[in-house]
């Protein structure tokens, strides 16, 4: 299980790349990828880089995996 709960840390930090980059690609085009590798990084180490209630957080993404992973 934990080896899925990766790959899907790892499509969601892809998806909030792409959309970071291209959401910022016509503000600010010099900078999207770093802006958009940086939101998918701090997604992947950190799942709540915004702080607040962390824990809280990653176990809630844990529970939406566990039953996104059970269908």
């Amino acid at each position: 299980m934990v080896l899925l709960y990766q790959t899907l840390d790892i499509v969601i930090a892809g998806i909030l790349a792409g959309v970071t980059t291209f959401a910022l690609a016509t503000v600010a085009p010099n900078v999207a990828v770093s802006v958009g590798v940086l939101a998918a990084g701090l997604y992947y180490f950190s799942r709540n880089p915004w702080g607040g209630n962390g824990e809280e957080v990653n176990e809630a993404i844990d529970d939406v995996y566990a039953r996104l992973l059970r269908r």
